[in-house]
């Protein structure tokens, strides 16, 4: 049996005829970038596809001629602050073409960058739609940080300038606080960023080092370059974190989902240092105050243990004094009694005085007896003599009759 068939080339003549039919003008089309190639000869290839559920839907292969390609890429960069990547979604301006020996392809002559992002800030919108969804948000906030945060792990591209911003302010502050820092290295932008990302957590939670806190810094970029950190996996894997996350990403306008769902974030690496360095400032003046309270509070005590010394030694002072005072003024009236008791005293008055034979005062005439010897002192001399009788005197005895003692 004889089998009708068409050449080859008649097929793709056909298929070309077709396609020129179909599409006789140039067509708007959405697709993502698979995969980008600048050759030398200034020609630009891309592939390009659409994905599902089921995986990769649609792929074809597309071209941008050199004579297009300088002025979409800096167009595209103007308005997106980014070059054309693979991840994007994208799109673009082009003619269907099929050559017979390369087959289907695009001819690219526009692309529009305004789509770019508006799709990137929607995706950014259903990742953040889905975190709040499974609750990972807030998860990262429950986390304490220690009052002195000494021990930090930093995520950053090697030779960054925001983390080399971070070092020079961290350890070079004024106040001399010092800080154990370790940098897990890591790419921070492009389609590869994320999973870069996660893999510097896993080697952190994997060190033997215990971290305090971990640090993710990059320096500012246009919003493509960043769209990185909005990636769902990278913020899942932020949000289960066992450690305390900071993050300083971008610019001051620009907040990512990575900065949602981490326990803190500020604007730049150098902030970030401040707020490390705010945590042992504030510990520092709290000690400083506590010192202050204790000085203060042993200045008080002294103080009044001093006032209580001066106050007990006047008291003492004047105690002593009145004691002198008054032991003087005994010893005044002692003197005083001494000396009208010195028989010279008495003598000189015109009185005399008997004294026995030990030297004694003779108080009455009853304690001596005949025979004893006196000495009787005079003014103007003294008479020794012996005693002959004893003559006891009435008032001294009212009940007794005048008397004499004799010698017998």
């Amino acid at each position: 049996m004889e089998i009708d068939y068409i050449e080859l080339t008649d097929l793709t003549a056909l298929l070309r005829d077709g396609v020129d039919e179909m599409f006789p003008e140039r067509v708007w089309v959405r697709a993502e970038i698979s995969s980008l190639s600048r050759k030398q000869n200034g020609h630009c290839y891309l592939d390009l596809s659409q994905s599902g559920r089921g995986g990769v839907l649609a792929k074809v292969r597309a071209t941008i001629w050199a004579s297009r390609w300088n002025y979409i890429d800096q167009y595209f960069r103007s308005v997106a602050g980014s070059a054309l990547e693979v991840g994007m979604e994208v799109l673009f301006r082009a003619q269907v073409v099929f050559h017979p020996v390369y087959g289907l392809s695009l001819d690219i002559d526009e692309v529009d960058p305004e789509f770019t992002l508006g799709a990137a800030e929607r995706e950014r919108q259903r990742t953040i739609a889905r975190l709040e969804k499974e609750g990972l948000i807030d998860l990262q906030k429950e986390l304490v940080l220690p009052p002195l945060p000494y021990s930090l792990a930093v995520i950053s591209a090697p030779g960054a300038a925001g983390y080399g911003d971070f070092m020079h302010h961290l350890l070079g502050n004024e106040y001399g606080f010092v800080f154990k820092v370790g940098l897990f290295e890591a790419m921070m932008q492009g389609q590869q960023a994320p999973e870069s990302i996660m893999g510097a957590l896993d080697d952190i939670l994997s060190s033997e080092t215990e971290y305090d806190a971990i640090l993710i810094m990059r320096g500012g970029g246009s919003d493509l370059d960043l769209a990185c950190f909005d990636d769902y996996d990278l913020a899942v894997a932020i949000a289960n974190c066992p450690i305390p996350v900071f993050t300083a990403i971008g610019h001051d306008k620009d907040y990512h989902v990575a900065d949602m769902v981490a326990n803190t974030f500020v604007k730049t690496p150098t902030a970030l240092a401040d707020l490390f360095l705010d945590c042992f400032i504030a510990e520092d003046q709290r000690i400083s105050s506590v010192e202050n309270r204790l000085r203060l509070a042993f200045s008080s005590r002294f103080s009044a243990i001093l006032s209580f010394l001066d106050l007990a030694g006047k008291r003492i002072y004047h105690a002593a004094e009145l004691r002198q005072s008054d032991s003087s003024h005994r010893l005044d009236l002692l003197e005083a009694r001494i000396a009208s008791s010195d028989p010279r005293r008495i003598i000189e008055k015109g009185y005399v005085m008997a004294l026995d034979d030990r030297g004694v005062r003779l108080d009455s005439a009853r304690s001596s007896k005949p025979g004893d010897p006196v000495r009787i002192l005079f003014p103007d001399g003294t008479l020794e003599v012996s005693v002959t009788r004893v003559i006891l005197s009435d008032r001294c005895h009212p009940e007794r009759s005048e008397g004499s003692i004799n010698p017998e």
